[in-house]
C-alpha cells in the first residue's frame, strides 16, 4: 500500500468520532527511537554516571525480546528521572521536539494523521515511552489522546519509577482495547499503524491494520495475515551523499551569481543580472542537490502581477523554490537577521530586499512602507505571512503585514502553497536532501473589498484554503 492508497483508505471509509485511528509513535510517526535523544541530552549535561551508561549498554547488547525484559529496560531508564519535577521534564521534552525530533517527524504521518482528523476519526497515540517524550509531538500533530507509560509522580516529582504496566506488546494492545470500550469506538472500522513485531496483539485491535515501515518480524506477519504494507522515507541523518549534493548546491548558486552579474555587466542591466541570477542559479543549485519542484497552477503565477505573492514557510530551500516558480520581477520581504547572513545577505540587497525587525512593530511597520511603492511601481512581493519557518508542516497563524500591504497598495494576493521543502531541508538542519517538492500556485485573492473591519475573517479563510490545499492537493 502506497501513501496515497492509505489516504484514499481513510477518505472513503466510515467516518466520524466512533472510528478511531491509533498509531505507534517511534518508527511510525517519527524515524527511529526518541528516547536516543532524551538519553544523548543527559549524557551531554553530564548527568548520566558510570552505572547507568553501563547498565544502558548492557541492556542494549541484550536487547529487548520479552517483556520482562523491557521491564528492566525502563525500570533502568526511567531511574534516572527521579527528582525532577513533571514540569522540568515537559521542557525537556518540548525543547528536544523543536530542536531535534521534529525534524525526525515523517512527513507521511503527518498527511495521514491530517486524513484521520478531516475524516473526524478519534486520533490516538499509543506508545511504550512516557508521556513528557511524546506531549510535544501530539501537540504539534492536534493529537489530543495520547496512552503512554505511566511514571509515579509525587507531589508533581517524579519517583523514578512506573506506576502500573508499561505499554509494551500487551500493555498497549490492552490499553488500546480498553481505549476502544471506554469511549465508544467501533473497533471493527477503526485503524491501527505500528512499525515493530512486538506490536502485533495492537495492530489486531481494529479491523484495519497496517503494518508500517515494519521489521523484519512485522513484514513477515503481516505477510501471513494479508496486513498491508506502507513504507515511508527515511529520515535518519545525511550522510556523505548529501554532504556533497548540498556543497555542489551551494556552489552552482554562487557561481551562477556571478555569472549573473557578468551578463548585466556586459549588457548593463541590473534588471539582466538580477533576472539572471534568478533563473541560472535556480535551476543550477536544484539539479545539484537532486532536487525536483513539480508546480500545479503556474499559469496564476502570471495571471496578475504586480501582487503579494504569499507562502507557508517550513525550510530554507523555500526561497529558492519560489524563485524557480516566479522566475523575474519579484522581490522579498525577510527577517533583518538575514542581511547579515554571510551567504544570502548580499544577495537579498542585491535584489533589493526588504528587511524587517519582527522584535519591534513601529520599525517593521516603516519598513514596510516603501514596500507598497516597490508594488505599485511593477514589482511583486514576496511574503512568508507565518512570519518564522514552521517545525512541521502544520499551517501556523498568519501574521496581518502581507494583507495589508496588498491592501494598500491594491493589488492581490497570490497563495502558493509548498509541500515537502521542509523533508528536503528541515528548519535546524543544513544538508539537503534529494526529494520533490510539490508547489500549487492558487487563483489570486482580490482584496480591493477587504477592510480592518473584516480582515481577521479573510485571513481565516485563506488559513484555511491553505489547510484544504495539503489535505486535498490539487492536480491541476
Amino acid at each position: 500500500m502506497n501513501l496515497e492508497q492509505a489516504l484514499e483508505r481513510v477518505r472513503t471509509g466510515p467516518q466520524g468520532p466512533e472510528v478511531a485511528a491509533f498509531f505507534d509513535f517511534d518508527g511510525t510517526i517519527v524515524h527511529g527511537f526518541s528516547g536516543v535523544h532524551f538519553f544523548r541530552d543527559r549524557v551531554l549535561a553530564g548527568k548520566v554516571s558510570a552505572s547507568e551508561l553501563a547498565a544502558t549498554m548492557i541492556n542494549g547488547i541484550r536487547g529487548t525480546e520479552t517483556e520482562e525484559d523491557f521491564e528492566r529496560f525502563v525500570a533502568i531508564a526511567f531511574k534516572a528521572w527521579r527528582g525532577h519535577t513533571e514540569d522540568e521534564l515537559y521542557e525537556i521534552g518540548s525543547r528536544l521536539f523543536m530542536t531535534t525530533i521534529a525534524g525526525h517527524l515523517y512527513p507521511e504521518a503527518w498527511q495521514l494523521i491530517g486524513a484521520h482528523q478531516n475524516a473526524g476519526h478519534t486520533v490516538v497515540i499509543a506508545s511504550s515511552a512516557s508521556r513528557y517524550q511524546i506531549q510535544a509531538a501530539g501537540d504539534a500533530l492536534g493529537v489530543e489522546h495520547i496512552l503512554f507509560t505511566p511514571l509515579e509522580v509525587e507531589n508533581g516529582v517524579l519517583t523514578g519509577r512506573v506506576d502500573g504496566k508499561s505499554l509494551w506488546r500487551s500493555g498497549k494492545a490492552e490499553a488500546a482495547r480498553n481505549f476502544v470500550e471506554t469511549h465508544g469506538i467501533d473497533a471493527e472500522s477503526s485503524y491501527t499503524y505500528s512499525n515493530g513485531g512486538e506490536d502485533v496483539e495492537f495492530l489486531a485491535v481494529a479491523g484495519n491494520p497496517t503494518a508500517t515501515n515494519p521489521d523484519r518480524t512485522l513484514t513477515r506477519v503481516a505477510i501471513e495475515r494479508d496486513w498491508p504494507i506502507m513504507r515511508f522515507r527515511p529520515r535518519g541523518t545525511p550522510g556523505a551523499r548529501e554532504l556533497v549534493r548540498t556543497a555542489a548546491a551551494y556552489g552552482g548558486m554562487f557561481g551562477s551569481v556571478w555569472t549573473g552579474l557578468g551578463l548585466g555587466l556586459i549588457n548593463r542591466s541590473r534588471k539582466t543580472a538580477l533576472d539572471s541570477i534568478i533563473s541560472i542559479g535556480t535551476e543550477v543549485s536544484l539539479a545539484l542537490a537532486g532536487v525536483d519542484v513539480r508546480i500545479v497552477g503556474e499559469a496564476n503565477a502570471w495571471a496578475a502581477r504586480p501582487a503579494v505573492f504569499i507562502f507557508n514557510h517550513q525550510s530554507q530551500l523555500d526561497p529558492v523554490v519560489l524563485a524557480k516558480v516566479l522566475r523575474q520581477d519579484f522581490t522579498g520581504v525577510t527577517k533583518k537577521e538575514m542581511a547579515n547572513d554571510p551567504l544570502f545577505g548580499p544577495l537579498l540587497r542585491f535584489v533589493g530586499a526588504t528587511f524587517v525587525d519582527r522584535t519591534n512593530t513601529e520599525r517593521a511597520v516603516a519598513a514596510l512602507g516603501p514596500v507598497v511603492d516597490t508594488l505599485r511601481e511593477g514589482t511583486s512581493i514576496v511574503i512568508a505571512p507565518e512570519g518564522t519557518r514552521s517545525l512541521t508542516p502544520a499551517i501556523g497563524r498568519f501574521k496581518k503585514g502581507a494583507f495589508h500591504i496588498a491592501m494598500q497598495a491594491g493589488v492581490p494576493i497570490v497563495p502558493v502553497v509548498i509541500r515537502n521543502a521542509g523533508e528536503i531541508l528541515w528548519k535546524h538542519s543544513t544538508l539537503l536532501r534529494s526529494g520533490t517538492v510539490d508547489v500549487a500556485v492558487l487563483e489570486p485573492i482580490d482584496v480591493s473589498s477587504w477592510s480592518r473591519e473584516n480582515l481577521d475573517e479573510h485571513i481565516a479563510e485563506v488559513e484555511d484554503l491553505y489547510r484544504r490545499t495539503l489535505s486535498s492537493w490539487p492536480t491541476e
